[in-house]
């Protein structure tokens, strides 16, 4: 029985000393595996965060350019509606062929207004008089509609040749009193 013990050592020693050998290059094929996945997922997050970015971006240009609106009258001749769709669309009231848009493919076409004036095609359709608790109000809506998001890099697009190449956002709209 002693004699066992010192062989099966000897035999651990040889399988120890070999092993960095007999191992050399797994690492590598480990990272390789592991690398395809990680890099897709981080692709996938960066396009993700990239749609937030735009899709909050709207969010603040819709909301700037109904709180300009708010501020008059749709009865007024001088009613800024071209000024509040081009505030929607490059983040200034003054619209030139030289703008670039606050998001890549946004155009004016999409931008609606809606007011007591003008509802025509607005979803809910009451902008004028508006009873609350302590009377009734009027409203002034901006919304964008249509706007197509364009993936710079789809990791499903790897996998299915049928993978979509862009999505679009649903409407993004602002709703606030209006002062008259």
């Amino acid at each position: 029985m002693m004699d066992a013990l010192p062989k099966s050592k000897c035999g651990t020693r040889k399988l120890l000393a070999a092993k960095p050998d007999a191992m050399r290059g797994a690492a590598a094929v480990e990272l390789a595996l592991l690398l395809i996945p990680l890099v897709l997922l981080v692709f996938g997050v960066v396009e993700f965060g990239r749609a937030l970015y735009q899709y909050n971006t709207l969010a603040k240009a819709v909301r700037d350019s109904t709180r300009m609106l708010s501020q008059y009258n749709p009865a007024d001749a001088d009613y800024p509606l071209a000024d509040a769709k081009c505030l929607a669309v490059y983040g200034k009231t003054a619209c030139s062929g030289s703008d670039v848009p606050l998001a890549p493919g946004l155009t004016t076409a999409m931008v609606a207004v809606c007011n007591p004036v003008s509802s025509a095609g607005c979803p809910s359709g009451a902008y004028a008089n508006v009873p609350t608790g302590s009377g009734t109000i009027n409203l002034v809506e901006v919304r964008i509609t249509g706007y197509r998001f364009n993936f710079a890099f789809n990791p499903a697009a790897l996998f299915s040749s049928s993978a979509a190449t862009s999505f679009v956002f649903g409407d993004i709209s602002s709703t606030m009193r209006q002062i008259l």
